[in-house]
C-alpha cells in the first residue's frame, strides 16, 4: 500500500515539511558534536583524491541545467571546503550546506524525485555529496547515513565509479552523515575547477592502510515487465607497504533499482523461476 503522501502533492510537502522539522530537533537536541569549522590551512597528509566531470550529456536532458548545476556546486562547496572533522566529530551534508534557495544564489538544476530526473533549486549538488562520500570509504571514517537513488535514469556514459556508489542528498532529512571515531583529525578540501569538480582527504597523520572499493554481482534483470540493475559495492582494507595483507574484506551496500531507460536485451537476464 502507497503512503498518502503520494496520492496528493499537499500531503506530500506535509510530510516534507515534518521530516524537516523532526530534523532539525535532532541537530538541536542530539548530543553529537558536528563538525563546522572551516580552515585554510590544509592538513599535510593526504589520504585519497578524486576529481568528477563537471559537464556531462545525460540522455536527452537540457544542457543548460549541467551549467546551471556548476553554480549550485560553488555555492554548496564555499559551505564545506576546508571542514576539519576532529576526533569523535560527526559530518552533516546537510547541515553545513544548509537549504538551497534562490535567496541565497542557487538556480534550477537536475534533481532525481518522484521517480524521474526533473529540474529544482540546487539540482546537481549531489555530485558534491558524491564525491565526498566517495573519499569517506578511502578512509576509517564511518558513514552513518546514506541514501541511494531508487531508480537509474539514464544510460552510463563514461561511468568512472561504481553503479551505487553515490549519497543522494533532499535537504534535509536525506542527508551525508559522517562519524570519525579515531584520535586523527580528517580535513575536506574542495575545488570547482574549469573542467573537474576536485575533491581531497586530508588527516593529520599519514595513511597506514590502502583502500579498495569495487563492484560484484553487477547485472541487468528483468521481473514483471520491468528491468532492475543490481550490485554490490565490497571493499578491501589492506596494510601498506611490500607485502601488504588483507586486514577486511566487506560488502558496504547491495543495490537494486528501477532502470528508466531501455536496456539492450542481451544485457538483461531473466531469473529462471524453480
Amino acid at each position: 500500500m502507497k503512503p498518502l503522501s503520494l496520492y496528493h502533492p499537499a500531503l506530500y510537502w506535509l510530510r516534507v515539511w515534518q521530516k524537516r522539522l523532526f530534523r532539525q530537533l535532532a541537530w538541536r537536541f542530539s548530543r553529537r558534536q558536528y563538525a563546522v569549522a572551516l580552515s585554510t590551512a590544509r592538513l599535510p597528509f593526504r589520504y585519497l583524491k578524486h576529481t568528477s566531470k563537471l559537464i556531462r550529456k545525460l540522455g536527452d536532458s537540457d544542457i543548460a541545467l549541467q551549467h546551471n548545476k556548476v553554480i549550485n556546486l560553488k555555492l554548496a562547496v564555499a559551505s564545506v571546503d576546508g571542514v576539519v572533522i576532529g576526533p569523535g566529530k560527526y559530518f552533516s551534508f546537510c547541515r553545513l550546506v544548509g537549504r538551497p534557495t534562490r535567496k541565497r544564489g542557487y538556480v534550477e538544476g537536475m534533481e532525481l524525485s518522484f521517480g524521474e530526473a526533473r529540474t529544482g533549486v540546487g539540482g546537481g549538488i549531489c555530485q558534491l555529496s558524491n564525491l565526498i562520500h566517495w573519499m569517506a570509504i578511502h578512509s576509517p571514517l564511518i558513514v552513518v547515513e546514506r541514501s541511494n537513488h531508487s531508480f537509474d535514469p539514464f544510460p552510463d556514459e563514461g561511468r568512472v565509479l561504481p553503479f551505487g556508489s553515490g549519497a543522494a542528498i533532499f535537504y534535509n532529512y536525506v542527508d551525508l552523515v559522517l562519524h570519525n571515531p579515531t584520535d586523527r583529525c580528517f580535513q575536506l578540501k574542495l575545488k570547482v575547477g574549469e573542467q573537474q569538480l576536485e575533491g581531497e582527504l586530508l588527516c593529520d597523520r599519514a595513511r597506514e592502510f590502502r583502500y579498495h572499493v569495487y563492484q560484484l554481482g553487477h547485472r541487468f534483470v528483468r521481473e514483471g515487465g520491468r528491468v532492475f540493475r543490481e550490485n554490490e559495492i565490497w571493499r578491501d582494507v589492506r596494510t601498506k607497504g611490500q607485502g601488504s595483507e588483507l586486514v577486511a574484506s566487506e560488502r558496504l551496500y547491495r543495490n537494486r533499482v528501477v532502470v528508466k531507460y531501455v536496456v539492450d536485451d542481451a544485457l538483461v537476464e531473466i531469473p529462471v523461476v524453480i
